[in-house]
């Protein structure tokens, strides 16, 4: 499969029992979305060379419906629900049973009950918007499950999960397994992958390097035939000399924005100096998130408390207020919040500082031009020029043009949300050395994430959240994975 100047996929082959977890690893990149969406029709016969057989008969897929009846179905990073519809209507979409005009209520929720027993107690009649992300991850599955699927693709299905909801996703897959679907996985978190694959194959630069068996293979090796090089550590430990207070939050506590009566944020304190890595851990709805966005500005709904930077009191009511006081943010979403997918990698670098390039109304191209190569050189963003459309580009790509937006602000406060989610492992340490050459340079950084090795590895102290609270406050030495899960399930108070 081509596309104008790049061989996304060279001569790629892959096979899929019935009955069998088959996971596909590679840096972002390799190939692996290509090859989904030929499997799931988006990328139409024709358009590629090769095969694809289902019980060895050839298939020629013209769109997603024709995947969807030879029993293909794909449930990708990006949900595709309509969080104004109920559980039933998401799963139905497009397909309501009905009669002279008429939709069978009835029987829908009846099917869709009858898909979820298997998957989880989810009401058929609740709203989407309503559910948490693992349960939504559930009803995709059983949306797929619908148009009576064979072969199940999962993409990062747990790129938005905690430990526990991860745990009952893998429950689900080990019952479809035994069920006799055919299951390929797709996912950066390796430690999964050999927990569950039966067998594993690697994709790079286009081309299956390796297929290995369960027990062939560990996270030292899969690593290096994935990026076909050693990697001797993932996240470097990193130790920064912290300077002044920069940052000073005293009783912060928010209002739900949709729900009276709930906090999102209960009475938080912390400080933040210049060149110190700051960690935000904590579950899924633990206001992690919601943190970082009061501190940018973001987030709707009553705030009391008080927030300082250098020792002046600030009113952070909009994104404006926050970057004129020097405070960026790297939103968790990079996709919906954080680019322009339709817009050059110039375009989207230069969109919080164009003030700075222009004279009155008029931009001065040049320099513009010249200050975007000199961020893509520093950054290593691998893209052939400053107009290729960001939306081509690889995961770990995209994350750098959103972090090259920001730093051509020039703030003292950088907020990073899940900096490294569903990106490869060698843009994953590109990502951490920038980090840590910011906290060098004085920046202070807060980092969320939901990764605890990526937490104790990067960040000098971790603050942990737990319902809107803050419940442990940890120095690196202290911060062992099982005292930050204990502090965020609320086990114990290390504030």
């Amino acid at each position: 499969m081509s596309f104008p100047g790049v061989r996304a996929l060279d001569r790629v082959s892959l096979d899929l029992c019935a009955g069998e977890l088959h996971a596909v690893v590679g840096e972002n990149g390799a190939g692996k979305s290509t090859l989904m969406k030929i499997l799931g029709g988006v990328y139409p016969a024709g358009e590629y060379e090769g095969q694809v057989l289902i019980d060895g008969v050839e298939q020629w897929f013209s769109n997603v419906r024709d995947a969807e009846r030879a029993g293909v179905a794909i449930v990708f990073q990006e949900l595709s629900l309509v969080p104004s519809l109920s559980v039933a209507e998401n799963i139905f979409l497009g397909r309501l049973p009905s009669s002279k005009g008429f939709v069978h209520w009835v029987k829908i929720h009846e099917k869709a009950r009858a898909l979820l027993a298997e998957l989880g107690a989810i009401p058929t009649d609740v709203l989407v918007g309503r559910l948490g992300i693992a349960q939504q991850q559930l009803v995709e599955i059983a949306k797929a499950l619908s148009h009576d699927a064979r072969i199940l693709v999962l993409d990062e299905p747990t790129a938005a999960l905690n430990d526990s909801e991860a745990e009952a996703l893998f429950a689900t897959l080990r019952n479809l397994k035994a069920a006799g679907l055919g299951l390929i996985y797709i996912s950066h978190r390796l430690e999964e992958v050999l927990e569950l694959a039966d067998r594993i194959t690697v994709l790079r630069d286009g081309r299956t390097i390796a297929t290995r068996k369960r027990g062939e293979i560990d996270r030292q090796n899969l690593v290096s035939l994935m990026v076909g090089r050693e990697i001797s550590q993932v996240v470097p430990e990193h130790h920064h000399a912290a300077g002044e207070i920069v940052l000073e939050v005293r009783g912060l506590t928010v209002d739900h924005p949709a729900i009276p009566g709930r906090k999102v944020l209960s009475n938080i304190d912390f400080d933040l100096r210049a060149g110190e890595v700051l960690g935000i851990a904590g579950l899924m709805g633990s206001g992690r998130t919601a943190l970082l966005n009061v501190l940018f500005g973001s987030l709707p709904g009553n705030a009391a408390g008080e927030i300082r930077i250098s020792g002046s009191r600030v009113d952070l009511r909009q994104p404006s207020d926050a970057i004129r006081r020097g405070i960026a943010l790297v939103t968790e979403d990079r996709k919906r919040l954080g680019l322009s997918l339709i817009a050059s990698v110039l375009e989207n670098t230069t969109l919080a500082s164009l003030q700075a390039l222009a004279s009155g109304a008029v931009l001065r191209k040049h320099e513009e031009v010249a200050v975007v190569e000199r961020s893509m050189a520093e950054l290593r963003v691998k893209a052939s020029s400053p107009e290729t459309i960001v939306g081509t580009l690889s995961g770990g790509n995209q994350q750098k043009v959103v972090l090259a937006k920001w730093l051509l602000t020039h703030p003292r406060i950088l907020l990073l949300d899940e900096p490294t989610r569903g990106i490869d492992i060698a843009a994953k340490q590109e990502i951490y050395e920038q980090i840590d050459q910011l906290a060098e340079r004085g920046l202070a950084l807060v980092v969320v994430s939901s990764e605890m090795e990526e937490l104790r590895g990067l960040c000098d102290r971790i603050l942990v959240l737990h319902e809107g609270r803050i419940a442990g406050n940890l120095a690196r030495a202290d911060a062992t994975a099982e005292r930050i899960m204990a502090c965020a399930t609320g086990s114990i108070d290390a504030a």
